[in-house]
């Protein structure tokens, strides 16, 4: 396959896929962080691999990010920043309770779980997410290809529905829906 062919046919799966975006979810993603502010509670992101990095992101553009801009004080952490942490989890009791440990015994009534997978299915994640809705914590799922035992576990759900491993369209949906919302908290700000 030549390249132009390719990009032109990636350019296009990736525009079908934001024509489907669903505005209505991610009020409700919003509403819910704006709840957290409400009742002094915390937002709790999780992922892997590239879903890490996104995490990352999320966690400095809707915290830092608008903070430091006096727009939305909203306190937020991606839980795969902390390298000593999930390294030291993941060697003494295994990957699989990087999240689960860093969660245990922490989460208060109001928290909020925000979690990454593109295909729902991660081990790691879905212990996470068992433990916090057996907590009654409010889940927002985040998801790729068919969604997996997240997309159903999840009280909300953003998902890109896509074939099984096509990870870039997927990643780059989900941090676009980063950047709507830290562009939507700019510019209500600018107001």
């Amino acid at each position: 396959m030549k390249f132009n062919i390719f990009m032109n046919e990636y350019i296009l799966n990736l525009k079908k896929l934001l024509d489907n975006i669903d505005s209505n979810i991610i009020e409700q993603i919003i509403y819910s962080f704006e709840q957290t502010i409400k009742k002094k509670s915390k937002v709790y992101i999780l992922g892997n691999g590239g879903s890490a990095s996104t995490a990352s992101h999320m966690a400095n553009d809707l915290g830092a990010g608008l903070r430091r801009r006096e727009i939305l004080n909203l306190d937020i952490v991606s839980l795969a920043d902390n390298a000593s942490v999930t390294t030291a989890i993941a060697n003494d009791i295994g990957y699989v309770n990087i999240f689960y440990m860093q969660l245990k015994d922490l989460l208060k009534k109001d928290d909020l779980i925000l979690a990454l997978s593109c295909s729902g299915n991660s081990p790691n994640i879905i212990k996470a997410v068992e433990y916090a809705k057996k907590s009654n914590i409010k889940v927002i799922g985040v998801t790729g290809f068919d969604g997996g035992k997240l997309k159903q576990l999840s009280d909300i759900n953003f998902h890109v529905e896509t074939k099984s491993g096509e990870y870039g369209l997927v990643e780059d949906i989900h941090m676009i829906l980063d950047h709507i919302i830290y562009t939507y908290y700019i510019q209500k700000g600018k107001n």
